[in-house]
């Protein structure tokens, strides 16, 4: 039976901790001949057909351009095994490095899109900008995922949790209520 937990003030400022919606992701994009990694942890799915993803991408960085321009992107979700990669590529700018180089990963070629994938995510999901009405005010971009690759070993990859302060949590144990779930949707 659950029990009531006593609870401590806690900052504000820090409820990410525990709220972090996903893995951590990596956003590759494309315009023109520029192209750009950045890392980002801002992102929920909005809706499942047609498959919608919401992310902040905020006005100060160099891919908000490119990919407002463009109106396209690669989500790239990275193993756990590539922490420092991705704690690298959020600590440095597209408009001052090439990332795909500088962080030695292979930029693949998308069948739907123009943006680059990354070869060496274990899932990568093509996006078109599918309604700009909240970048203005909030640097919130609708994405539909118009074609997803997925590795056959993606359910035995960990991801990476941003929770805050340079600390990541990974996906561990899983707990499986399938025929839960399935026999109440009969109700």
């Amino acid at each position: 039976m659950p029990h009531p937990m006593k609870k401590e003030d806690f900052p504000v400022s820090n409820v990410r901790h525990f709220l972090e919606p996903g893995p951590v992701v990596l956003v590759s994009s494309q315009w023109q001949q520029h192209t750009n990694i950045m890392t980002l942890g801002w992102h929920m799915v909005m809706a499942f057909s047609p498959s919608l993803i919401g992310c902040v991408i905020d006005a100060g960085n160099h891919s908000h351009a490119l990919v407002r321009d463009s109106g396209e992107c690669v989500i790239n979700v990275p193993s756990a095994s590539l922490v420092d990669t991705v704690v690298g590529i959020g600590n440095c700018s597209g408009s001052e490095v090439d990332k795909f180089k500088a962080f030695e990963l292979t930029p693949g070629e998308s069948e739907k899109i123009n943006a680059p994938r990354i070869e060496e995510c274990y899932a990568s999901f093509e996006c078109r900008l599918h309604d700009d009405a909240m970048i203005e005010r909030y640097d919130l971009f609708i994405f539909e995922v118009v074609k997803a690759h997925v590795a056959p070993s993606a359910d035995e990859e960990e991801s990476l949790h941003y929770r805050g302060m340079g600390e990541f949590m990974l996906s561990g144990y899983a707990i499986d209520r399938q025929a839960l779930f399935k026999s109440s949707m009969l109700v």
